[in-house]
């Protein structure tokens, strides 16, 4: 896939995953209002994410920044790609997984 459509089909699931946290982000206003949703961090430093917050919105507002940074090509461009597409993706799993279970 050429550098160009990556980078497009990347911004495009970062973009979704921006408004999946945002409707995460309200939900976890609703449980701490409610007296639940009580930690301190969503991610742990394994996963990558040097954010470190109880909303998701940070973790994409990272995202965002690393991909603004990405490198146009060269050896450096295949790394940072991957660890950009696994944190999505831990991202992704994890809005995801939290939408199903608080329906």
């Amino acid at each position: 896939m050429p550098h160009s459509q990556l980078t497009q089909q990347l911004k495009e699931t970062l973009q979704l995953a921006y408004r999946q946290a945002i409707d995460a982000d309200n939900k976890l206003d609703e449980l701490k209002k409610a007296g639940h949703g009580k930690f301190s961090t969503i991610f742990t430093q394994e996963e990558g994410f040097d954010a470190r917050s109880n909303r998701f919105s940070p973790y994409v507002q990272e995202l965002a920044q690393e991909m603004t940074q990405l490198p146009s090509e060269g050896e450096a461009l295949a790394p940072a790609l991957e660890k950009l597409v696994r944190k999505l993706g831990v991202l992704l799993q994890t809005l995801q997984t939290f939408k199903s279970q608080t329906k």
